[in-house]
């Protein structure tokens, strides 16, 4: 299966694993599934970090896609198809993030698991969303 991990999950298998529920480490670590993060993300990283919002214990954001790489987690660039297509994704009043619906919208159209333990991103469901969150994938 194709697991698209979110921004916070990825800082905390990095700096907080005891964070994450035992069915996401086990998921993440199955060799037989794709585990990607989005290039989104670490645009969100550098953003919060210059802003002064994230720290990140010593590492620089420029080190994240090696440590990624480490990780065996593929970085995928979030290209210009999901960009054009974003106005497809409906307006969702509680959830503005725009890195959130970015990520989203990468996931509806290339069919990817969101791995998040952001539950806003239930509102998508509907429109055919899959996430993996703490205990139990909803589809």
């Amino acid at each position: 299966m194709k697991y698209l991990i979110d921004t916070h999950i990825f800082l905390w298998l990095i700096f907080e694993p005891g964070k994450l529920s035992k069915n996401i480490i086990d998921t993440l670590k199955n060799s037989s599934n794709q585990v990607c993060i989005s290039s989104i993300s670490f645009w969100e990283i550098s953003l919060k970090f210059n802003l002064g919002k994230l720290e990140l214990n010593g590492i620089s954001p420029e080190e994240l896609p090696d440590i990624a790489a480490q990780m065996d987690i593929e970085v995928l660039d979030v290209g210009s198809k999901t960009m054009a297509s974003f106005h497809q994704l409906k307006k969702v009043d509680k959830h503005k993030d725009p890195f959130d619906r970015i990520v989203i919208g990468f996931c509806l159209l290339n069919d990817y698991i969101l791995v998040s333990q952001d539950g806003k991103f239930s509102a998508y469901e509907e429109l055919g969303l899959s996430t993996l969150t703490a205990p139990k994938i909803v589809r």
